[in-house]
C-alpha cells in the first residue's frame, strides 16, 4: 500500500462517519447525499490505486 492509497482509504472512512453523524442529527438529505458521494468515490479511489 502506497501513501496516497492509505490516504484516500482514511478519507473515505472519515467522510462515512460524517454521514453517519450527520444522519443521526437529521440533517438534510442532500448533505448526506453528498457526504456519501465523496466517501465511496475517495474509498473507491484508495482501493483502485491498492
Amino acid at each position: 500500500m502506497n501513501t496516497y492509497s492509505t490516504l484516500f482509504i482514511l478519507l473515505g472512512l472519515f467522510l462515512a462517519g460524517g454521514v453517519y453523524s450527520f444522519w443521526q442529527q437529521k440533517q438534510s438529505r442532500s448533505l448526506i447525499t453528498l457526504l456519501a458521494i465523496g466517501s465511496v468515490m475517495a474509498l473507491v479511489a484508495g482501493l483502485l490505486q491498492l
